[in-house]
């Protein structure tokens, strides 16, 4: 009888210690719990346990840490597919921007096996980057420029940009693309834009690639608004590749809403196409780039005044323009209008994206306030979006444009049980970029906390010192 007494007493124990046992490591309480997935946005209780979303309830949980986020949003963490500056100066940025993954699709990132093993355990957000065609073919034709004695042209040199491939470069380009996917590339980059030595048929080839390696395509296109974007259009649904626009605001200027309208149409047709741009009316790039050859004041429809120095701040003037053109270096091109943001923000078929720049203390502001700017400016005081098409375009649409090429893509974007946690936390009523083009980068505001698959990266809107919970987003033909 002692012996089965003692039995109840330890087994009374063993339950009283499992209910004082807190259920999740962390859990945020009470706030307005948004799922653009779903339609979810109600007040509720959040569950984490380890690097994943394990309950959403509205009954109370208990937890190793409790965070009262009583009147503040709490979303799915805001994924970026066009980002330049990938170190952890400009993750810190973004990561108080609201930013949880953070991905160079434009233009890719050259030996991408090398770069994703670099970035191991040390970074602050989830990263990956498309692989680079530009890179690829100017190494091929690099090649052959050695392979013939040619010295002149060094590793590397802008003059590929302007030099048409041979057949054997073109092909040798491709291997060395399928190489570069095979070591986790998320497609590929194809800023022709910025290499107008590379012809239609070149262009052509690199869709059809794609398409048989069941991939997708990531298009600065060429100077041209709505032809250019016909262009890549028809490439696309001529080879069967997937195909993503970038920043169709600065590609579309005056005729975004025709673009917009084509790339809508074309998803009705059955295209796997799609778009995104920033919320910003100048864009950013090098002033010694393809861009600002002979005929780019007409194609732009700017002039020097238009252009801002990075370095200094300063707005050009034509003797400033072939100095610094000549030493190489960013400017701010002051280009669209306010309206022609609106038009792009309007369309069903846009996301977010903000061609966030490497660090510069007076670069572009969309590197620091992307999606607090739309969320501050577009949602709360101009009402362009709601709250849940803003979330929707900054979240899910994304997660789901890529998961079709990296399925680790189906647990972002998503603030469901099972999905990871990473996860944004913002008062709606107080956030707002505060980067601009006079006074450089700054922190947003109104950003509480920010998760990456469950560590606090920014804790009552302060950085998380070293924590490195970023993770890499592989292509599917990763082996």
């Amino acid at each position: 009888m002692k012996t089965l007494s003692t039995a109840i007493l330890i087994f009374a124990s063993i339950l009283s210690s499992l209910a004082q046992t807190p259920d999740y490591d962390i859990v945020l309480k009470n706030g307005r719990v948004i799922d653009p997935e779903t339609g979810l946005d109600a007040v509720r209780n959040v569950g984490i346990r380890g690097n994943r979303i394990v309950e959403i309830s509205s009954a109370p949980l208990s937890g190793k840490e409790v965070i009262d986020v009583s009147n503040l949003v709490v979303s799915p963490g805001f994924i970026d597919p066009h980002v330049h500056g990938m170190t952890n100066k400009e993750h810190e940025y973004q990561a108080h921007d609201g930013v949880t993954t953070a991905l160079e699709l434009e233009g890719g990132i050259e030996d991408i096996g090398t770069w994703l093993a670099s970035q191991h355990n040390k970074t602050i957000i989830n990263y990956g980057a498309s692989a680079c065609h530009p890179w690829a073919r100017a190494e091929l034709m690099y090649q052959s420029a050695q392979a013939k004695g040619n010295k002149e042209l060094e590793h590397g040199s802008y003059k590929f940009n302007y030099m048409p491939v041979t057949p054997e470069e073109m092909d040798g380009s491709l291997v060395l693309l399928d190489k570069e996917l095979k070591a986790g590339a998320l497609g590929i980059g194809v800023p022709i834009g910025y290499y107008p030595g590379a012809t239609r048929e070149e262009i052509y080839n690199v869709y059809e690639f794609a398409a048989a390696r069941k991939t997708m395509i990531f298009s600065h296109v060429r100077e041209g608004k709505a032809l250019a974007i016909q262009q890549v259009i028809a490439d696309a649904a001529t080879t069967g590749a997937a195909l993503h626009i970038v920043h169709l605001n600065s590609m579309s200027l005056d005729e975004i809403g025709l673009t917009s309208r084509m790339i809508a149409s074309a998803q009705k047709q059955g295209l796997d196409i799609t778009t995104e741009l920033y919320p910003y009316t100048a864009g950013s790039t090098s002033l010694e780039s393809a861009i600002f050859d002979e005929g780019w004041q007409q194609r732009l429809g700017i002039t020097y005044k238009d252009l801002q120095w990075v370095e200094t701040g300063e707005r050009l003037t034509e003797e400033t323009f072939a100095t610094y053109r000549k030493k190489g270096g960013v400017v701010i091109l002051h280009s669209m209008r306010p309206e022609w943001i609106d038009t792009g923000l309007l369309s069903a078929v846009t996301m977010i994206g903000s061609d966030g720049m490497p660090y510069s203390r007076l670069a572009h502001p969309r590197t620091a306030g992307t999606y607090a700017r739309i969320l501050g400016v577009y949602v709360r005081e101009r009402k362009v979006l709601t709250l849940m098409q803003a979330l929707r375009k900054m979240t899910i649409m994304p997660a789901q444009r890529l998961e079709t090429i990296s399925p680790m893509m189906r647990l972002k974007g998503r603030l469901q049980v099972g999905a990871d946690a990473d996860i944004t936390i913002f008062d709606p009523n107080t956030i707002l970029d505060k980067a601009t083009f006079e006074g450089g980068l700054k922190f947003s505001e109104g950003i509480h906390h920010v998760l990456v698959n469950g560590t606090f990266v920014v804790k009552g809107g302060k950085t998380i010192g070293n924590v490195f919970p970023g993770q890499p987003i592989y292509g599917k033909l990763k082996q």
